[in-house]
């Protein structure tokens, strides 16, 4: 059985280390754990297939910018036959702080377009996991907001978190969330112990 794993964002250079992206951020860096040298285009996307122990990974990195994301992957998921309860997929999240991490199913889009197509072409019914970027004061700077890079603070609190996916992906693969939130956690409240 196979396993979805679609990180949303732009393509090209300009939008690649933007808020937007962190979902490519995190498909990236789950490659880079999984020693995946390169991506194939394929889905309207950036594509890569391997088997790690039992698990039948799919990476997927959609280049149809934010608001067409589910194109890409109703097309992997129609083509590899994956049930919406197999794809997880990994954005960014206004409502929450930077850093954190929600892991939830169903449910609205809230407001975020790339979610918004998904749930048009497949349902809403597949994983998502929510990872904080935080948001600005005043709803008319969200758009300016979401397509400007991390300040330097944000990027540690974001690599940690990143470092923390791809270190702990076994937990994600086999739909053990609960475990992997907690995880999380106690990870999140020993760094500011630490401090």
């Amino acid at each position: 059985m196979y396993k979805l794993i679609a990180g949303l964002g732009n393509p090209g250079e300009r939008d690649r280390n933007t808020r937007h992206n962190l979902g490519f951020m995190a498909i990236d860096e789950i490659a880079l754990k999984l020693n995946v040298m390169q991506f194939v285009n394929k889905f309207h996307a950036e594509f890569a297939s391997l088997q790690v122990a039992n698990h039948k990974i799919l990476l997927l990195k959609p280049q149809t910018f934010m608001n067409n994301s589910g194109t890409a992957i109703r097309e992997c998921a129609v083509f590899y036959k994956i049930l919406p309860q197999d794809i997880l997929v990994i954005h960014d999240e206004l409502d929450l702080e930077t850093g954190k991490i929600k892991i939830k199913t169903g449910g609205g889009s809230g407001g975020h377009n790339g979610l918004k197509s998904i749930d048009q072409n497949i349902s809403n019914n597949y994983y998502r996991l929510r990872f904080g970027i935080g948001k600005p004061e005043h709803k008319s700077q969200v758009s300016d907001y979401v397509l400007h890079n991390f300040n330097s603070n944000e990027i540690k609190i974001v690599t940690q978190g990143l470092k923390f996916i791809s270190n702990n992906l076994g937990l994600l693969l086999n739909s053990n969330y609960d475990n992997f939130l907690n995880n999380y956690a106690n990870e999140l409240k020993k760094n500011v112990e630490q401090k």
